[in-house]
């Protein structure tokens, strides 16, 4: 059986005209633990690190998030086998990256990535 579960990635794609409240909100309002590294905002967020990202052309915010495996053909090839979408033209990987953006049947976001951790 081919394990996927959850990463501790979590990404929250805001439209510009929202991004500086919502900056403020997690950073000042909540006081979460911002999480330096790269260009990126991000904070700590329990267990999870949830990145900040501004998307001019969005209308809405979004949320994606991420889920791991440690077989990730096996993982894609099963996601696909369920009828569940996959469309790696939404947002560039680094070439490095073994990964796959998938949708949910409500069309969430989740990107599947090669677990690398020992």
């Amino acid at each position: 059986m081919t394990c996927i579960a959850g990463g501790v990635n979590i990404a929250m794609k805001v439209p510009a005209h929202q991004y500086d409240g919502v900056v403020a909100f997690y950073r000042e309002t909540l006081e979460c633990e911002e999480i330096e590294g790269g260009a990126d905002v991000s904070f700590r967020f329990g267990p999870n690190r949830l990145w900040i990202d501004r998307v001019p052309q969005l209308s809405r915010a979004e949320i994606w998030l991420e889920l791991v495996s440690k077989d990730f053909g096996a993982a894609a090839q099963k996601l696909e086998q369920a009828g569940i979408v996959r469309d790696d033209g939404i947002e560039p990987l680094p070439e490095t990256m073994t990964a796959g953006w998938f949708f949910n049947p409500a069309g969430i976001v989740h990107l599947l990535r090669l677990d690398t951790t020992p």
